[in-house]
């Protein structure tokens, strides 16, 4: 599989998934991918490992977001370290990056300085405020760019309950996949001009425009949107209802008054529309809490395999509700082509895909994850070094 990537060169200089997650979208698109690490590796390396509290031979988090690139280690706190990677930089289609904006600058990869040098170059900041903004180099993570300062863990809260706990790497892998785009259309309008320019991502942002509906509403009209529980939902059959087999169903249902006749006739509650209280939508709005129950005591007489063919039958539009062990067993899921295979030391190794497809170009993962350094001297004989020079550049501290 070549991508429609093929024959683009990314240089990364990222930590962590947000960053690293952009460029291994691009990596699975067929560019070649050259991940710059300081000799203690990139902090994700370990991570899983100190979680787990035991040594473990393998990271999965940090294979999906570094699969496929190739390696080198440099010390850039060394003046030969920091112009290796410049020099690579300046070699190359794409730079992407999460430092913090004067983590770059430190190290004379800012963008002015890789544009004066490279003006093809597309440089992508991915950070967790924007890289103008008085946060700029605000350390951030996922959890507090994405999840807690744009509203999305308030936002899923109902009244008097703790808020949730973000799985890992969401709003990172939201905002790799924003990052990727943007990217890409860059190269696009340089295809056209033959000049690079600037593009930029952060956490906060994709976290409201994740929540777009509601800011808006807030902005446009005033209409301050709050957190509800299945009792209080306004349209009272958008709902989840758990089955006799304690599975959980959620119907679809966003027309309320034009699937209702359907969900009465399955459910075999066709007297439950000459109740006041549910005869359209606006009373089924104020009277949800009743409503929801009487339609549990339904759902609780028959199993997930039950329910199925009685809901499809009726046209009621439903879909199962899937923990991450279920939905590996789901053929529709699988079908879907979200899951992949990479070629390992012992077999293939089951993967997450990127989550689009290309016909013309097919696309896929190309290997694991590099190990720390892997590349390094790869890349610097590519570069023109022999290993006379190579000696010469360990000796002197550029590279480990």
């Amino acid at each position: 599989m070549s991508g429609p990537m093929e024959g683009i060169k990314v240089v990364e200089m990222g930590v962590w998934v947000a960053g690293p997650s952009a460029a291994a979208i691009l990596c699975d698109w067929g560019a070649d991918v050259v991940k710059i690490e300081p000799p203690a590796g990139d902090p994700f390396r370990g991570l899983f490992a100190s979680a787990l509290g035991a040594a473990v031979p393998i990271n999965p988090p940090f294979e999906i977001d570094n699969r496929g690139k190739r390696s080198i280690c440099l010390n850039l706190e060394n003046e030969q370290g920091r112009a290796l990677a410049q020099r690579l930089v300046d070699e190359a289609d794409v730079f992407v990056s999460n430092m913090r904006p004067r983590v770059c600058e430190q190290f004379g990869l800012s963008y002015n300085e890789v544009r004066a040098r490279n003006p093809r170059i597309v440089y992508c900041q991915v950070t967790g405020h924007g890289p103008d903004g008085p946060d700029a180099n605000r350390a951030a993570y996922d959890i507090g760019a994405f999840w807690s300062r744009a509203g999305i863990g308030a936002s899923l809260t109902a009244a008097d309950s703790p808020i949730p706990q973000q799985r890992g790497g969401m709003g990172d892998h939201m905002t790799g996949l924003s990052a990727a785009g943007a990217i890409s259309a860059a190269l696009f309008k340089r295809e056209r001009t033959g000049e690079g320019q600037r593009v930029a991502t952060s956490l906060v942002r994709t976290g409201v425009y994740m929540m777009g509906w509601d800011y808006s509403l807030e902005m446009r009209i005033g209409a301050k949107t709050t957190p509800y529980d299945r009792f209080h939902a306004p349209n009272p059959i958008i709902n989840c209802f758990q089955t006799k087999d304690e599975r959980w169903i959620w119907l679809l249902l966003l027309q309320g008054d034009r699937h209702w006749p359907d969900l009465l006739r399955a459910v075999g509650r066709e007297d439950m529309n000459d109740d006041a209280r549910w005869s359209t939508i606006v009373p089924r709005r104020e009277n949800a809490e009743s409503l929801v129950r009487e339609l549990d005591r339904e759902f609780a007489k028959k199993t997930m395999d039950e329910w199925g063919p009685v809901l499809d039958a009726h046209n009621v539009w439903w879909a199962p509700v899937n923990t991450i062990s279920q939905a590996l067993q789901d053929p529709v899921v699988q079908a879907s082509g979200a899951f992949t295979h990479v070629d390992g030391p012992d077999g293939e190794i089951p993967m997450v895909n990127t989550p689009v497809d290309f016909y013309g170009t097919p696309a896929g993962p190309r290997g694991l994850p590099p190990e720390l350094g892997q590349h390094t001297e790869e890349l610097l004989l590519e570069m023109g070094h022999d290993w006379d020079a190579i000696i010469a550049l360990k000796d002197a501290g550029a590279i480990p």
